[in-house]
């Protein structure tokens, strides 16, 4: 009776070891996943230069957009080119012959302001501006990576105690282009060189982003395939498979709602930062292109979850998961059955022998096609569980066409 009794508890130890380990693993994928999306898309965004066009490129498209540029633009050179003071000096002595001129200064002014504005506003939204636009972005995005890995030379440098963008080729194509438009003032005044940079932090928090960027860069393309495996784990390691499909499933589905309310809040946040500022109008847009790849994962991440949580109620073994399944499944090999005496025949034997595995590959393929490319949206969600449905339908036909064969070999009497 001991020993009877004490092999029940030593099988138990592995059965419970397994249970703990499967626990462990779920949770630190949970606890991670979060962290581990987005330093996955910081660093494809920052490093991939082709990324980061495709995410700022955009931009220039918005109306918002355009007008905030073009509103900053357009005050940097009026800033600069007193429009009054140059005309009051150039008819001092027309003026001073006949002072009636005088009431004339003003609306010549505000007229060669407005064909500033309107020139501006002009150049923003051509085509040349686009094409620079992708340019200045290439360099920005190439300086910026250089700055954080200690390089100072490029449009983005470190000038005293602050980064700085320069922003001197926008300001001499703004100047070309109203020179050509017969507005020759501006060609001789000089736009100071703290008019020409745009500000982007200060040097103790490009310390503190240095340090980010060394220690966050080399993680963040490792620790979202360390997600995966302890996801993948915490299901290997699973007596109960369905369940912890759920299981998954839901925790996916809870870190996606995560992610959307921290977008929300920032997003917020971010929109009061910069209310009241030429940017304000545009603050939104901006946001929301910046961290489009983030919410479109957010949103493939969120379905992925419900996804398995179907799956695991589909596979279980007993309840109304059990009992559909079998309706489909019955009803794909009755569909299968029909073929049983055709050519394929043979095949659906070896896929009848062979189903589980197949299913296997299926399912890697469909993460494949997700997967293919690192753009992953909704419609690439979609596609890929058409994919996954149309073949695994294909196997369970086939596996009716396969099992009636074997059937039907099995009951014809052998002639002696």
């Amino acid at each position: 009776m001991v020993e009877a009794d004490s092999q029940p508890a030593v099988a138990a130890r592995p059965s419970r070891g397994r249970a703990v380990a499967a626990a462990i693993c779920i949770v630190l994928a949970a606890l991670l996943t979060v962290p581990a999306a987005t330093a996955f898309w910081g660093q494809r965004t920052l490093n991939d230069t082709q990324r980061y066009l495709d995410t700022v490129g955009p931009l220039v498209e918005s109306p918002e957009v355009q007008a905030a540029i073009a509103a900053t633009v357009t005050g940097a050179i009026q800033q600069q080119v007193d429009v009054e003071a140059l005309l009051n000096q150039v008819f001092e002595g027309v003026i001073s012959d006949r002072p009636r001129l005088q009431a004339l200064v003003g609306p010549m002014s505000g007229a060669i302001n407005g064909l500033i504005e309107s020139q501006v506003r002009a150049f923003v939204a051509s085509d040349t501006f686009a094409e620079f636009w992708v340019a200045a972005n290439a360099r920005a995005q190439a300086g910026l990576v250089r700055l954080l890995q200690g390089d100072q030379s490029g449009a983005i440098s470190l000038q005293g105690d602050q980064v700085v963008l320069d922003l001197s080729q926008v300001i001499a194509q703004v100047k070309e282009r109203l020179v050509a438009r017969g507005l020759t003032i501006v060609e001789r005044v000089p736009i100071p060189d703290k008019d020409r940079q745009i500000v982007l932090m200060d040097a103790p928090q490009l310390n503190q982003a240095r340090t980010i960027y060394a220690f966050a860069n080399p993680a963040a393309s490792w620790l979202i395939v360390v997600v995966a495996v302890l996801y993948l784990a915490a299901f290997v390691l699973s007596r109960h498979r369905p369940r912890m499909t759920m299981i998954i499933g839901a925790v996916l589905a809870a870190n996606a709602l995560l992610v959307a309310l921290v977008l929300t809040v920032g997003r917020q946040l971010f929109v009061n930062q910069l209310a009241g500022t030429v940017f304000g109008p545009a603050s939104g847009i901006f946001f929301d292109q910046l961290l489009s790849y983030l919410q479109r994962g957010q949103q493939v991440l969120l379905w992925v979850g419900v996804i398995l949580v179907v799956v695991g109620w589909f596979a279980r073994s007993t309840g109304t998961g059990a009992a559909a399944r079998g309706a489909v499944s019955g009803g794909l090999a009755t569909l299968g059955s029909a073929l049983s005496g055709g050519p394929v025949a043979g095949a659906g034997q070896w896929v009848n022998a062979n189903a589980r595995w197949l299913r296997v590959a299926i399912g890697i393929l469909g993460v494949v096609v997700l997967l293919w490319g690192n753009d992953i949206s909704l419609s690439r969600l979609f596609w890929s569980l058409v994919f996954v449905g149309v073949l695994l339908a294909v196997v369970e036909i086939m596996k009716g066409a396969g099992r009636t064969t074997t059937t039907m070999e099995a009951m014809t009497p052998t002639r002696p």
